[in-house]
């Protein structure tokens, strides 16, 4: 296993608790930018400044935005280089918990039914009010909505996995401007989301395996609160094409939730509110190849839609091609 974090803080207590989970043999990718620390002492942990990301043999390392957490693609590509089947994807303020301990692929879950077009998975985990960051606002409500099984678990393969936060959940600005308090999930089972439903994921706490590495690219020319969730969808989309499901676990992270500007955090997720219907009815509508070894010739496929539709400017193209050719020697 091989993590990958992108920062600007010297090393947090949630980075230092991961490196005494980690086996010795494991190691965390840090990727700085041009703001924070030019070193990262810290024992199990391989610092990579922007001088050494430039020095890198990827091309999408000279043309990615800097001050931008895009960046952590970097990261990415230089854990799969590095020859790891898995990749644990975190972020410097998400500290493991009790129950963090290295996934396998093939999991115990319950299956959602499917009952609707978009899931959310929070209240698979806690009956009170609240969703994940990305999810349809007019949704947040309807009955249909939450998540529904018939209890047996059975055990599934899933190449990309998401761990919740207990804490400071992953959650939009509305909520947090609206409820924001500490909060608690339920211990509950592992749940797998059906091909068909939607439901966002993040970058805190996620669980990547080889066959979903393509996948992980992360947009440049969209809002900061929006990369990872529109990364979620096109990796959504082309899961259902893999036969793959979407795993979520119960929380394994606490978040030390760093300063935020809520009001800013809101600004940035309009983008969101206003497009992730028409993003992911963009996506429906791709006309994807079946089977895990055409992952990123979907991606590609996907993002090509994406710009099509005006969600995304041309030059993200760029960085789509530069990802494709960095990545495909390493798969």
């Amino acid at each position: 296993m091989i993590a990958v974090i992108t920062t600007i803080a010297s090393p947090t207590n949630s980075v230092k608790l991961l490196t005494s989970k980690i086996d010795d043999n494991a190691s965390i990718i840090i990727i700085g930018d041009t703001k924070g620390p030019k070193k990262y002492p810290l024992e199990k942990t391989i610092f990579y400044s922007i001088e050494n990301q430039l020095k890198s043999p990827f091309e999408i390392a000279k043309i990615l935005p800097t001050k931008h957490y895009a960046r952590k693609n970097i990261g990415y590509l230089l854990a799969i280089q590095s020859g790891e089947d898995l990749i644990y994807e975190t972020d410097d303020d998400n500290a493991p918990n009790n129950h963090w301990y290295v996934r396998s692929k093939e999991i115990d879950v319950v299956l959602a039914d499917k009952k609707s077009d978009w899931i959310n998975i929070y209240k698979h985990f806690t009956s009170e009010n609240i969703w994940p960051r990305g999810f349809l606002l007019d949704h947040i409500a309807k009955e249909s909505s939450t998540p529904r099984h018939n209890g047996e678990e059975v055990t599934v393969k899933a190449p990309i996995q998401q761990g919740l936060a207990d804490v400071s959940p992953d959650v939009d600005a509305i909520w947090r401007l609206t409820q924001d308090r500490e909060f608690y999930f339920e211990r509950k089972p592992s749940i797998a989301l059906p091909s068909g439903s939607w439901c966002p994921f993040n970058t805190q706490t996620t669980w990547w395996w080889k066959e979903a590495f393509p996948l992980l690219y992360l947009p440049s020319y969209c809002t900061f609160r929006m990369t990872d969730i529109w990364k979620s969808f096109v990796a959504q989309r082309c899961l259902w094409e893999m036969g793959y499901p979407l795993v979520f676990h119960a929380a394994e992270v606490d978040q030390d939730r760093n300063l935020h500007n809520l009001m800013r955090d809101f600004e940035s997720e309009v983008s969101g509110y206003l497009q992730n219907q028409k993003l992911t009815e963009t996506l429906e509508q791709c006309k994807l190849k079946s089977g895990a070894d055409n992952a990123l010739d979907n991606l590609v496929i996907c993002y090509e839609a994406l710009i099509k539709a005006g969600l995304l400017p041309e030059k993200e193209m760029d960085l789509v091609k530069a990802w494709a050719k960095d990545i495909e020697p390493l798969l």
